[in-house]
């Protein structure tokens, strides 16, 4: 079973029918003993970071996914922003999943960056045009493992431990997109995640 946060703030609908479509049973939920008992999380995302935070406080949230080690967490567009230390956007505290920051991107090409890029990585499933739209990005770092290249390098996917991000939006990214959906949520992409054995 896979959980989809519900906590107000995404697109949570067509990740739901994406995920359902890869042939897994979904639940949308906020409630601790239904996530804790869910094989993978799924933390979708859309709008402005510290509003997100806020609603996953809001929701008791925050102390939950921080708390979970043994399992996949798949952050989706600001949902993979919410995962790190902290955001300009709003000058706010993230999860603490994975390490690094979110800033505002530096580009000389229109902000947002919005519509098809191609991604690079040396990861095999990790190879195509998916679609983004977003103002701010996640620093590169040693747990980028595919990246976009809009005159700057944007993190597409990064992976720490069990703690996975995808930034653009792959149920809009046709069979691209659902293929890295699928290898997200059967654990990732690095083979260094940390994750208890079942």
């Amino acid at each position: 079973m896979i959980a989809i946060i519900d906590y107000g703030v995404g697109n949570i609908q067509n990740v739901e029918r994406a995920i359902r479509h890869l042939g897994y049973k979904t639940m949308l939920t906020h409630q601790e003993a239904e996530i804790l008992e869910a094989d993978c999380i799924v933390l979708p995302g859309v709008g402005h970071f510290k509003a997100a935070m806020t609603a996953l406080e809001a929701c008791n949230l925050v102390s939950i996914l921080k708390g979970i080690q043994s399992k996949p967490i798949i952050g989706i567009c600001l949902g993979m922003q919410l995962l790190y230390e902290f955001s300009e956007e709003g000058h706010v505290d993230g999860l603490g999943l994975i390490p690094g920051q979110v800033k505002h991107i530096q580009t000389l090409l229109p902000v947002p960056h919005l519509g098809w890029n191609e991604l690079h990585s040396d990861h095999p499933n990790l190879k195509g045009d998916v679609y983004f739209i977003h103002s701010y990005q996640a620093e590169m770092n040693a747990y980028t493992v595919a990246y976009a290249d809009y005159e700057t390098e944007i993190p597409a996917v990064v992976q720490h431990r069990n703690a996975i991000g995808i930034q653009f939006h792959p149920e809009k990214s046709g069979e691209v997109g659902l293929n890295i959906l699928e290898t997200a949520l059967k654990g990732g992409f690095v083979d260094d995640r940390n994750l208890a054995s079942h």
